[in-house]
């Protein structure tokens, strides 16, 4: 993967990303899952953005170019992983919501003390505790392989497989709230609830 292809329309990437594995290698294993549901979230005009009428130390890393890990933490206790898209200065990212799990799956329940397989990654505070994603892995390059976390090509979604919905939990963004900006794949079992 290269960062060309993150550089595309941040809807349409947030559909393109679905099928598409997210790896995390640290000191106690690898961990990957393969992207079942994504948010677009699109700074300029998208009142549930970060980015939103908002350059801060915070959400810089989304103003630069596509492919680069946006991670932030949420009530002060759960880290929530994006992938930034499109070119540099638009202030664009995927949040990728829920991953079937594939890699590593013993280490994701031990970080998650669950076995129950499909509460492992059903949720973007869940992922980031069973791959082990932190603020440290704020601005890696998602392109890079030697990276310890990133992203590479693995199953094809065709666009008959692909829902959409509104944002879960934007109630505050006005208009934007209702955009169906959430996509995932039919029928997947580890789409969060």
């Amino acid at each position: 993967m290269n960062h060309s292809f993150f550089r595309q329309d941040t809807v349409t990437l947030a559909q393109k990303l679905l099928g598409h594995l997210l790896v995390h290698r640290t000191p106690e294993g690898v961990t990957a899952g393969m992207i079942v549901e994504t948010e677009a979230y699109v700074g300029a005009i998208d009142k549930a953005c970060h980015a939103y009428k908002n350059r801060s130390e915070r959400t810089e890393i989304m103003y630069h170019d596509g492919g680069y890990a946006y991670v932030y933490l949420i009530y002060g206790m759960h880290c929530c992983f994006n992938v930034v898209t499109g070119p540099p200065e638009e202030g664009n990212a995927v949040l990728i919501r829920a991953l079937e799990p594939v890699f590593g799956i013993d280490l994701m329940e031990r970080r998650r003390k669950t076995e129950s397989l499909y509460n492992l990654c059903s949720g973007p505070g869940k992922i980031c505790q069973a791959l082990g994603i932190t603020r440290k892995e704020y601005g890696l390059d998602l392109c890079d392989a030697n990276s310890p976390l990133y992203l590479r090509s693995f199953r094809s979604v065709p666009k008959s497989k692909i829902a959409s919905s509104p944002r879960i939990n934007v109630a505050y963004a006005e208009e934007a709230k209702d955009w169906p900006w959430r996509f995932f794949i039919k029928g997947n079992p580890f789409v969060s609830v």
